[in-house]
């Protein structure tokens, strides 16, 4: 009986292991196999055209709560957006420019971050806004989703009338010119 030198064994091992998990992904993944029905998903319904603004209470960048509905009485822009997502990073000046520009009783508008407070505190940073910002962690129920955004894209906005009302929603960027006859409600 003659033994195998150490190397060869392992080369053999190495080479039956391949194999081996080679042949499993084939037999768990080959056409006809039954795979198992993936869990269902959670849906939560977002809010629509002419339905009342969801109750939202979310903390700003310093942590304290904000209660949405605080905003009332006057129409209110809300911007979702990330500090990682460009073409947020993009309208940005001009939603400031938007907000900045606006009389006492014109549009509020308010920034709804699906960031992290630090990646939100080091992009005001570099890029501040002089209007509200608060923040929500992405997920399958965020504001951004609760506000009828189903796709769960950047960036979304959503225009609520004096009443409480949603009566404009818009996925995607504002383009040059375009958020003050968008914001009319």
């Amino acid at each position: 009986m003659s033994l195998r030198p150490p190397r060869q064994l392992a080369v053999v091992a190495v080479l039956a292991a391949v194999l081996g998990v080679a042949a499993g992904a084939w037999f768990f993944n080959r056409p006809g196999a039954a795979t198992p029905p993936p869990p269902p998903r959670a849906v939560t319904p977002g809010a629509g055209i002419g339905d009342a603004m969801p109750a939202i209470t979310l903390p700003d960048v310093s942590g304290t709560p904000v209660d949405l509905a605080r905003f009332g009485g006057r129409p209110l822009l809300i911007n979702v957006w990330a500090s990682w997502c460009g073409p947020c990073v993009e309208e940005m000046p001009a939603l400031a420019a938007f907000a900045a520009a606006q009389p006492a009783d014109g549009v509020q508008v308010l920034g709804l971050a699906l960031d992290t407070p630090e990646g939100v505190r080091d992009f005001l940073t570099q890029v501040p806004v002089g209007y509200p910002i608060v923040l929500d962690m992405p997920g399958p129920a965020d504001a951004s989703v609760r506000l009828g955004n189903a796709q769960g894209l950047l960036p979304y906005s959503v225009l609520v009338d004096a009443r409480g009302r949603i009566v404009k929603q818009k996925l995607g960027p504002f383009q040059a010119g375009e958020i003050e006859a968008w914001a009319t409600p």
